[in-house]
């Protein structure tokens, strides 16, 4: 008994340090836009971050998630200062969407399931994220005046928005794809 538990938590470890990599992978495969305030930008992070919850659950999940984004803010001089708080507001994306899968879908695959739970998890996000953005960036690190900041905001959501959307679309295209290989495989993940 002991062992397969050992066999267990090594698979969800090595399988969460896949997921960390692809998130920290897919946050890179970016388009930058220049702004006012600096750059926004479209990536694939998001997708990987909803996908690591899907797959893994809630808390192994958050883990790979937020890990991955906090690794590809330590590789950036510019985000290195917020891999912290990436890790946290990342790390979230995937516990919302694992928990939303497993909780409330019971992990019963299906688009429709996956889609709702990647879009909860994208909602959740992005409103800590354009906080953070007012906060954080606007306030505090830029000095800017409340004003300033919702102008940062603005300036934010419309690539938030994109990158949520992006991610509610294809994050249960892979989710489902993949639950037939795990299943395949016998790598099945359930929380009941």
């Amino acid at each position: 008994m002991n062992g397969s538990k050992n066999r267990q938590a090594l698979t969800m470890l090595c399988m969460a340090a896949v997921m960390a990599a692809l998130v920290a992978l897919g946050s890179k495969l970016e388009i930058q836009i220049p702004s006012i305030l600096g750059t926004s930008r479209f990536h694939l992070g998001n997708v990987m971050c909803a996908l690591s919850g899907l797959l893994l659950g809630p808390w192994w999940g958050g883990l790979a998630a937020g890990m991955g984004s906090a690794i590809f803010d330590l590789f950036d001089p510019l985000r290195i200062m917020e891999a912290p708080i990436t890790f946290l507001t990342k790390g979230m994306y995937g516990v919302v969407a694992g928990a939303v899968y497993f909780k409330v879908f019971k992990g019963k695959s299906s688009y429709v399931n996956e889609a709702a739970a990647s879009a909860l998890a994208a909602v959740s996000y992005i409103a800590v994220y354009l906080v953070k953005c007012f906060f954080y960036n606007g306030l505090l690190v830029k000095g800017l005046t409340p004003d300033g900041a919702w102008l940062g905001v603005l300036e934010k959501a419309p690539s938030s928005v994109f990158n949520g959307v992006v991610a509610v679309i294809f994050a249960p295209i892979l989710g489902v794809a993949l639950h037939k290989a795990m299943k395949a495989a016998h790598l099945e993940i359930s929380f009941t």
